[in-house]
């Protein structure tokens, strides 16, 4: 048998068949062949000749029907039977048909017929390098602690390569990095296996994961190798504690903050994860313990929030722990600081605070007398607690500010009139700066002292008062009333007359005063005709000290009673009775004077007003009396029937409530013209001397009364310098006076007019009927023409003496 050409394994394999066709031999079988062949060889390769081998006849082959039988069921092989090759009859896979490292060895038998011979067919399956090395996985995961030390060794699965010998698993490979490295031990069956030593420590919050590539080769060559991707999971050890995105946090909030106010939201990290990165918060006092301020605090989400009592007041800052903690195991905390700032809210009203009171001023106290001190609080800040104190401006009160603006004076800011208020309430209103401001009021009374002050003061200056002739010595006549302002013993009254300045001394002898009440006394009976008018002072005193006083002028007027009855100046009177004679010629026509009756009453007004009348006349037909003028007048001529004396009763009466009356007789004789100038001539005389006579009387009369009236006018005139416009209208002049023998004294009152009348009115005055019998009421020039005064009675009569 021919050996060259094999060479290396091949060699080897060559050796072992001969050795067991030696013992085959030696034990008396059939022949052995060995063979050898690669695998993965196509169907149809020639593997050897087993007939050629066997040293079978070629040419008999056909004859002899070789051929070969497996053990197993698979036909791997298969003779040519023309020239006896063994040939490949399927792929032949060594991984597939030998499980295990040692050769792979088919076993087959050649079978020839003709005689029956077998022999042992030994093939050798050879390997190839036709697989790689394989992981069990493609990935692999493997997850370490990041608290492994330094040098801890990780155990991988190693690859697996089917092939054998120089073909399979020669080295490992690991990637470059710089956490681990890679070293492989030898385990008996199961060769070469990796393991992966931590070179530095790993950090989970610094790579989490780490990517690994590790490569198998194996040794034939080419060479083949495979590859396994490890990811390294770092698995997470609390080994961080959760730290606040802020050392300090810093927040503002109003005081008035309701409960639930947001605050701010404390925000921690930790770098861990799971449990050991899930953080809780709380609140920590200083003293370690739980917090008891004013807030909440959300466990989970760290959001701060107001729990309420708020108080600027009573703190102003709020320094807060806030505890951050993890769930590990070994919980790791850390703390972080809130600062809470509270601002100020103007939720406190202004207080004051009376320090001293004077409640009782003297109404004569100087401007700036202080009366009170208080001092002000405001315990809010800023603005807020800035006040400003106030007192309204109507009262006689003013504050004075310290200079520190705590406190005030009230002191007075003008003279107090006790007898205008008596007692103030002051309210004292102090009103901070705030927005919206708050304001708180304090009242305080103060009692004005009297001071004697005020003199009495009358109640109408000056006093006029009219009063009826012939009253009654002793009763009283008139009142003054006079009041004092003030207070007390300041205020009590007393009256008294002043006879030192009296307009006449003489006057006030006959009048006496009741010093309490200030009743006037009369002390005797009052004339008209004597005295129409008088004026005297009273005075008025309180029992203040010093005592003050006060003096009012008192006028007085008399009114006429009718207590006088006409007299009669022509004719001549003669024991209470007149009588004269008068001679006219018979051709006189009607309307011939005949004579004129005079009379005069010392009574004025309705009491001097004189009527006159017939009483008794022998012809009605002849004469006619004016009943105002007295003038007797013929009505017709005379006849020669008619007789030649007449006798004329004629009646004179006054207008008093009592009518008082005298009557004269004129007696008319006619006579022939001739006569009647002789007997003119002799009356004429006679005449002279009676009209002599009564010029006399009249010029007495006429000089008394205008005597009286010029005193009357001048104590007029200074009355109306005096007083008030008010009463300036009350005493006129009437303007119509004629300077006879008449005399008047105007006044007003209300809205009328009045006059008193003498013997002689002017014409155009108007007597009101049914008043005091003495007083006209007199149109007021100083009203326009269509305005008509108020006239009681419903007549206007002129009035002639």
């Amino acid at each position: 048998m021919a050996i060259t050409g094999i060479k290396g394994p091949w060699l080897d394999v060559w050796i072992s068949s001969c050795l067991a066709l030696l013992i085959m031999n030696l034990e008396g079988l059939s022949a052995q062949i060995r063979y050898s062949i690669q695998e993965e060889s196509k169907a149809g390769t020639a593997v050897g000749n087993v007939a050629k081998d066997l040293g079978l006849d070629l040419g008999r082959l056909t004859e002899r029907n070789l051929r070969v039988v497996s053990a197993t069921k698979q036909d791997l092989f298969k003779v040519n039977p023309r020239d006896g090759a063994l040939l490949v009859n399927q792929r032949l896979d060594r991984e597939e048909l030998c499980a295990t490292t040692a050769p792979c060895i088919t076993t087959l038998k050649a079978v020839v017929e003709s005689p029956l011979e077998m022999h042992q067919v030994i093939v050798e399956i050879l390997d190839i390098n036709d697989n790689s090395p394989n992981f069990p996985e493609e990935n692999y995961t493997l997850e370490v602690l990041e608290s492994a030390i330094v040098g801890s060794r990780f155990q991988m699965e190693g690859a697996h390569d089917s092939d054998v010998g120089l073909n399979s698993l020669q080295s490992y490979k690991l990637n470059h990095n710089q956490y681990f490295r890679l070293e492989t031990e030898e385990f008996g069956e199961d060769g070469k296996v990796p393991f992966l030593i931590l070179q530095r420590p790993l950090d989970r919050e610094d790579a989490a994961q780490h990517w690994l590539l590790l490569t198998a080769t194996d040794g034939g060559k080419p060479s083949k190798s495979g590859s396994i991707n490890i990811t390294v999971n770092v698995s997470d050890v609390n080994d961080n504690s959760p730290m606040c995105d802020k050392q300090k946090y810093t927040v503002t909030i109003k005081e008035n903050a309701p409960a639930g106010t947001f605050l701010l939201t404390v925000n921690a990290s930790d770098s861990d994860e799971g449990v050991n990165g899930e953080i809780e918060y709380s609140l920590r006092s200083k003293l370690r313990g739980i917090s008891s301020e004013p807030f909440d605090l959300n466990s989970r989400t760290g959001k701060l929030m107001v729990k309420g009592g708020l108080d600027y007041e009573e703190k102003q800052v709020y320094e807060i722990k806030v505890m951050a903690a993890d769930k590990g195991a070994v919980s790791l905390a850390s703390l972080c600081n809130v600062v809470v700032r509270v601002e100020d809210v103007n939720d406190n009203q202004p207080e004051i605070d009376i320090t001293s009171l004077s409640s009782q001023i003297p109404e004569d106290a100087p401007p700036g007398t202080v009366v009170a001190l208080m001092g002000v609080t405001d315990i809010d800040s800023g603005v807020n607690g800035r006040v400003v104190c106030s007192v309204p401006g109507h009262l006689p009160f003013d504050l004075k500010p310290s200079p520190d603006g705590q406190s005030y004076s009230l002191v007075t800011k003008d003279y107090l009139d006790k007898e205008r208020i008596h007692m103030y309430s002051i309210a004292i209103t102090a009103k901070d700066l705030g927005s919206p401001a708050l304001s708180s009021t304090k009242v305080i009374q103060v009692d004005v002292i009297d001071v004697n002050d005020n003199s009495p003061l009358f109640t109408e200056s000056p006093y006029t008062f009219y009063v009826p002739e012939n009253n009654k010595a002793g009763m009283s006549i008139f009142s003054v009333i006079a009041t004092d302002a003030d207070g007390g013993e300041n205020a009590a009254v007393k009256y008294s007359l002043n006879r030192q300045k009296s307009q006449k001394p003489t006057v006030t002898t006959f009048l006496n005063i009741n010093e309490a009440n200030g009743t006037i006394f009369a002390l005797k009976s009052f004339d008209f005709e004597t005295l129409k008018t008088f004026q005297f002072q009273v005075v008025a005193s309180d029992s203040g000290t010093p005592s003050l006083s006060s003096n009012v002028t008192v006028n007085v007027f008399i009114l006429d009673q009718n207590d006088n009855a006409p007299v009669i100046l022509y004719p001549v009177s003669s024991n209470g009775s007149a009588e004269g004679v008068e001679e006219i010629p018979r051709n006189v026509n009607a309307g011939h004077l005949v004579t004129k009756v005079r009379a005069y009453d010392a009574d004025i007004g309705y009491n001097g007003w004189l009527l006159f009348s017939l009483q008794e006349v022998t012809d009605h037909s002849l004469f006619a009396l004016d009943r105002y003028t007295g003038q007797i007048r013929t009505l017709r001529s005379f006849t020669e029937t008619d007789e030649a004396e007449h006798k004329l009763l004629i009646l004179v009466k006054d207008n008093g409530n009592v009518s008082l009356s005298a009557t004269a007789t004129v007696i008319v004789k006619l006579v022939e013209p001739k006569e009647a100038f002789a007997a003119s001539d002799v009356k004429s005389a006679a005449k002279d001397d009676e009209e002599n006579n009564v010029t006399f009387y009249l010029m007495i009369t006429l000089g008394s009364v205008s005597v009286l009236f010029l005193i009357s006018i001048i104590v007029l005139i200074a009355m109306q310098c005096s007083k008030t416009t008010d009463y300036t209208s009350k005493y006129l002049q009437e303007t119509n006076y004629d300077g006879t023998l008449c005399h008047s004294i105007q006044y007003r009152s209300g809205d009328k007019r009045y006059m008193l009348v003498g013997p002689r009115m002017s014409i155009g005055s108007t007597i009101v009927p049914g008043s005091n019998a003495n007083t006209l009421v007199l149109p007021d020039r100083r009203r326009t023409s269509a305005e008509a005064l108020p006239i009681s009675g419903s007549h206007l009569m002129e009035v002639v003496c």
